[in-house]
């Protein structure tokens, strides 16, 4: 059961502005060095890995070996969760003390990001959005703010794609984890949900390989190509 203290400690441990930088940064589902973290974050390599040894020890971060290097990633997709929420609260409440001043952007201002971007292993943004509408429209899911599902017919329609089901695990999250097979994600930007959980995480690895999209290095941003403009409209009716 969450005691008031672990979650007390928690939130203090992400209410760092150094340690809320990193956290952001591996949101993209990427593995980072103490260095690189420590640049994203404007601080000092040592202060860097006191910051992530908290983090690690707390259980929102996990490190691997490799070599020489050590490498820093978010410990779950519950992890990512978490911060997604976060963010998206985060802005409300900054819209929430300018009600009178200038009408606030949710999310992040640029352009690319609110579009597509990643939400550490699935697709989120504008796009993300009307995929999971057309879906949910199609009878394809059914999805609640609580849960998701995946309906015989989404289950036919997903096989005529050239995606089986049954071969979603391959593609979850590398680490030994019970995860969700499909799940409700409040977008940070469009503030509506999108599809997590292996589901999610299926269908954003199938877009990677038909060439729908493409990830940019060092940014969250998706960059759609024009034969995944194409298949978009075509597949999903999602003209953006």
């Amino acid at each position: 059961m969450l005691s008031t203290a672990s979650l007390a400690e928690t939130a203090a441990l992400i209410g760092d502005l150094a340690r809320a930088s990193m956290l952001a940064a591996l949101m993209d589902g990427r593995a980072l060095t103490a260095t690189e973290l420590a640049q994203l974050a404007s601080i000092s390599p040592q202060t860097a890995s006191g910051h992530l040894a908290k983090l690690t020890q707390a259980g929102l971060l996990s490190m691997e070996k490799q070599g020489r290097h050590r490498y820093h990633r978010l410990a779950s997709p519950a992890v990512a969760h978490m911060l997604e929420h976060i963010m998206s609260v985060s802005v409300e409440r900054e819209a929430g003390s300018q009600a009178h001043g200038p009408r606030v952007v949710t999310g992040p201002r640029d352009k690319a990001l609110r579009y597509a971007r990643t939400c550490y292993d699935h697709l989120a943004g504008e796009i993300a959005v009307a995929i999971t509408d057309s879906l949910i429209q199609a009878g394809h899911i059914e999805l609640t703010p609580e849960a998701g599902a995946l309906t015989p017919q989404g289950t036919r329609f997903l096989h005529d794609l050239g995606i089986e089901p049954d071969a979603f695990t391959q593609h979850a999250s590398p680490r030994k984890t019970t995860r969700v097979f499909c799940r409700p994600c409040l977008d940070w930007s469009e503030r509506r949900h999108h599809i997590a959980g292996t589901l999610g995480a299926a269908l954003f690895q199938h877009y990677l390989k038909q060439g729908w999209i493409r990830r940019p290095e060092g940014t969250r941003s998706v960059t759609v190509t024009p034969a995944g403009q194409h298949a978009f409209a075509r597949i999903f009716g999602v003209r953006l």
